[in-house]
């Protein structure tokens, strides 16, 4: 029988899964769970070393020995701070060793309670990753546990050798030692570079020609990728293709980029049908959170993401696989690897993002965004600030040659207006922002600075606050609530924007906005830089965006 802390299972289920057999145990009360586990289970060789000073290079010694890593696993407290030299010495020797760490709660750490002092992270740079698991009580921290596991175990072998840290914080009761087994758990696996001389890599094409329900997702990538005819054309039937305006051209040919949309209009058990049993994932952030929760709440039975970094991003919750590896070389590697049999899934997708009409709204800011964005250049840039705009954006089609900007490495709406400035100074093209009022008026200070030119073109879409906030589910908001989460405001753009060098005009009406296009759309950059205020009523946009939802699903 094993212990029946959950934090506990994952990690020796894990450990097991990533072949780490050797264990050193060191005595102490609020480690024996994780020693009753480990000591009871058949797969382990422990060994019991008082000191932990000791017992850090005993271990060390029996990873040198055996070339596999080796783990040691001490009580709460100065215990943990007596590995310190070992863990030094691997760090330096570059030998994998796993120090295992119990902890008290975080709750008591600083109360005058015994054995207890600030652990996690107490090695500093000297581990190549340390990690504090929390104590399970929902399926989102036992996915986060085990996330956090296998991210520190990886780190053992990856780009060199050394140790890593897991803490493992423990409440009372101590010693119920109820589990009969441990846990099926997701082991995460990671592939650095592709051989064709390698078995693994043999492995890794047998599973994906495996699967006829195939996707491939791209995220975020700031670039153009050219593919070559053939790789597109050996590729592409092989995959549903998703992505979205920020992920560039970088996609073997025409992706589906109103999958939010397609989603959204089919009934749940339609939409689970659609769900690959294989994902790769390549590039950036994703957007658009209807794929995330439905991928979340319908895991794929494989999830690979392609990263040159090969770091653990777990987006959809179901990860199984890091292939480190630049993402265009490792599609050319497999292109010449699938096999030509009929893939069905893929169509399913092309059809019915054919069958979506692109929506055609009254007077509003998704109208305003819709017809800038069919009457770009071919060669432009567009860049897209984040919250409302980006997410209206992707309702309609843009050209594939239009390269489209958007800060959503941590997607805050700060400095939207300002990286878009610095690229435009850059930049030999017509450089288009959309921007919200509430991220513009946030960093209206960009247009302080005296780098502008007259290739910029800046269409402010101004409702009077943070009206995406408004369509947020399960919030209904008071009078005085709403007054602070959406920001209300009277503020307008005009005397700034003239004073700052701009042609300004201000758009009121859907025939104001026609007119105003034209100028708006001239690709001459001699002139002034030109700036578009649109002012639209708040609530008529939500009712608009409501009104459209409300009409896929029909």
């Amino acid at each position: 029988m094993y212990s029946d802390k959950k934090n506990i299972l994952q990690l020796v289920a894990l450990l097991r899964a990533h072949e780490i057999r050797n264990v050193v145990l060191c005595p102490g009360s609020r480690n024996t769970p994780i020693i009753h586990t480990l000591a009871n289970h058949p797969y382990f060789t422990c060994y019991s070393v008082t000191d932990e000073r000791s017992a850090g290079f005993f271990a060390l010694g029996l990873a040198l020995s055996g070339g596999r890593p080796a783990a040691v696993c001490c009580t709460s407290g100065t215990a943990l701070l007596n590995l310190h030299p070992a863990v030094a010495e691997a760090f330096y020797q570059q030998v994998p060793l796993v120090v295992i760490s119990a902890d008290r709660p975080a709750s008591w750490i600083g109360q005058m309670d015994g054995q207890t002092l600030p652990q996690p992270n107490v090695f500093g740079p000297l581990v190549k990753s340390s990690v504090n698991l929390p104590e399970i009580h929902t399926s989102e921290e036992e996915w986060y546990c085990n996330r956090l596991v296998n991210e520190a175990l990886l780190e053992l072998n990856h780009h060199g050798k050394g140790p890593v840290h897991i803490n493992v914080p423990i409440s009372e009761p101590l010693f119920q030692f109820t589990a009969e087994d441990l846990p099926d758990v997701r082991v995460i696996t990671r592939y650095q570079g592709l051989n064709v001389y390698d078995r693994q890599y043999d492995d890794l094409i047998t599973r994906l020609n495996g699967y006829t329900k195939r996707m491939m997702v791209v995220g975020q990538m700031n670039l153009i990728y050219l593919f070559e005819r053939k790789i597109c054309k050996l590729l592409y039937k092989h995959f549903a293709w998703l992505t979205e305006h920020t992920g560039n051209q970088t996609v073997p040919g025409i992706p589906v980029k109103n999958f939010d949309a397609i989603i959204y209009s089919l009934p749940e058990e339609e939409q689970a049908k659609l769900v690959p049993d294989l994902l790769i994932t390549y590039g950036g952030h994703v957007v658009s959170k209807r794929l995330k929760q439905l991928l979340r709440k319908h895991p794929p039975k494989e999830h690979w993401h392609v990263a040159a970094d090969g770091q653990v991003a777990d987006t959809f919750c179901s990860l199984t696989t890091v292939i480190e590896m630049d993402p265009f070389e490792f599609l050319e590697k497999i292109a010449y690897l699938l096999e030509n049999k009929p893939c069905e899934y893929p169509k399913r997708w092309e059809q019915l993002s054919k069958q979506m009409a692109e929506p055609d709204f009254a007077f509003s800011e998704m109208a305003a965004i819709g017809k800038v964005l069919k009457s770009l250049p071919t060669d432009a840039v567009l860049h897209l600030a984040n919250s409302s705009t980006v997410r209206y954006a992707q309702l309609f089609q843009i050209p594939d040659s239009v390269e489209v900007c958007c800060n959503r490495g941590t997607s805050g709406i700060e400095g939207s207006l300002s990286t878009a400035l610095g690229y435009a100074w850059a930049s030999d093209k017509l450089n288009f922002v959309l921007i919200g009022d509430l991220s513009f008026f946030y960093d209206m200070n960009a247009l302080w600075c005296n780098h502008l030119r007259g290739n910029l073109r800046i269409m402010l879409l101004n409702n009077g606050g943070g009206e995406i906030f408004q369509s947020l589910p399960g919030l209904k908001m008071e009078a005085r609530t709403h007054r602070f989460v959406t920001a209300l405001h009277q503020t307008k753009a005009e005397g700034w924007a003239q004073e700052r060098g701009f042609d300004y005009t201000a758009v009121h009406t859907m025939e104001e906005l026609d007119a105003a296009l034209s100028d708006f759309m001239q690709a001459d950059q001699q002139g002034n830089p030109k700036f578009m205020e649109v002012f639209t009523d708040k609530a008529e946009d939500v009712r608009l965006l409501k009104e459209y939802y409300h009409g896929l699903r029909k």
